[in-house]
């Protein structure tokens, strides 16, 4: 049993220290390859590392700028949200400051700010999106959202855009206003990108049809600890039988998990999948 736990906890922390890895060179990539090159910048904190290095003609770099305006937040992090995560955040910064000069290169792959906006922008929300799917925080806005919601439920959305503006604004002032708005679509990018990857955020409501409501029940609560709501004395209009119809929200991300409780518990259930566009009440979210 010792064991089992042992060698969970070293998967699940194994796959903590990909994500770092992971974010941090995809980062470096964008960065090096594609945002530099088309004076395109970035949202959230690493367009601050990039607006500091060029209000400062390149005195404090992007790398060390990365490293020092994250520095309080994850400070923060490590008091008020979870040490595990600030650790995790932590590491998925300072790779990404260690990585950044690592991955300089004076190659032009094309000089198209266009292009440049759009590959950037997608493979940091491919990168963004899976760090957060791992459990593994970026840093900035990442650690200011979860803040905000956690001391006092606010939601996010405004001080992203209100921020994400100031960096614009600079783009604009330093390159001029037509390279803001390929930032601005690089943005956008990101964004679509962190949504497809990172499914943790996406809920989808299942309704199962089976004649097991109490031990599908059971499973779906030990396994996965989410509520069901049970509605009894339905009737099947083909099969002239009673059964109970299960309600339950889960993430995305716990779609499989579920699917396969499903099929262990009652292999003929029925079931189907709808998006949620919101919950209210208490929803069940793992500390970071």
């Amino acid at each position: 049993m010792l064991r089992k736990i042992k060698r969970d906890l070293d998967h699940y922390y194994l796959h903590q220290v990909g994500g770092a890895f992971f974010y941090a060179i995809m980062l470096s990539l964008a960065l090096n390859y594609f945002w530099l090159p088309g004076h395109v910048y970035s949202s959230g904190f690493t367009g601050l590392a990039q607006l500091i290095d060029t209000l400062t003609g390149g005195k404090v770099n992007v790398a060390w700028a990365i490293a020092i305006v994250n520095m309080p937040l994850l400070v923060l992090a490590w008091l008020t949200l979870s040490k595990r995560f600030a650790i995790f955040t932590a590491m998925a910064v300072l790779l990404s400051a260690a990585f950044v000069p690592l991955f300089a290169t004076k190659t032009v792959l094309t000089p198209d700010p266009l292009i440049n906006a759009i590959f950037g922008g997608g493979i940091n929300g491919m990168a963004v999106g899976t760090a957060l799917r791992c459990g593994v925080g970026t840093g900035g806005l990442d650690i200011i959202g979860m803040e905000l919601k956690h001391q006092f439920r606010m939601k996010v959305g405004s001080v992203n855009l209100a921020f994400n503006a100031l960096i614009m604004i600079g783009a604009g002032l330093t390159y001029g206003w037509q390279y803001a708005l390929y930032s601005i679509i690089g943005v956008v990018v990101s964004a679509h990108f962190i949504d497809v990857f990172y499914t943790h955020q996406q809920q989808i409501q299942e309704m199962i049809v089976t004649n097991k409501p109490e031990e599908m029940t059971d499973t779906i609560q030990n396994k996965m600890r989410r509520g069901v709501t049970i509605i009894d004395s339905a009737h099947g209009g083909y099969t002239g039988r009673d059964r109970s119809i299960l309600l339950t929200v889960v993430t995305q991300h716990e779609l499989p998990e579920l699917r396969h409780a499903i099929k262990e518990v009652d292999p003929h259930a029925f079931y189907s999948e709808s998006k949620v566009e919101h919950t209210g009440g208490r929803f069940y979210e793992p500390e970071p």
